[in-house]
């Protein structure tokens, strides 16, 4: 009985959490910062979370290849022509 009552308590409904990410996106990009520092300063969650992107979300994972590159590019451009 007792048991039953702690997973009650337990479990939060968080579907008014996520429905307000989807809804404001400034709210979103607020969580993922606060998420990003958590895990740069845990490095074992650095790889977990590189992994994670990755693996199940391919069109994140592409568009940071794709920065990672043009940051590259801009890199091997002489320091006269400001990497334009």
């Amino acid at each position: 009985m007792k048991t039953d009552e702690l997973k009650e308590k337990d479990s939060i409904d968080l579907e008014p959490f996520y429905q307000a990410l989807e809804d404001d996106s400034k709210l979103l990009e607020e969580a993922l910062e606060i998420l990003l520092e958590m895990v740069h300063f845990e490095p074992k969650s650095v790889k977990k979370l590189a992994l994670f992107i990755k693996e199940d979300s391919r069109n994140l994972y592409k568009e940071i290849v794709e920065l990672s590159k043009s940051k590259q590019d801009k890199g091997n451009t002489p320091s006269c022509c400001g990497g334009l």
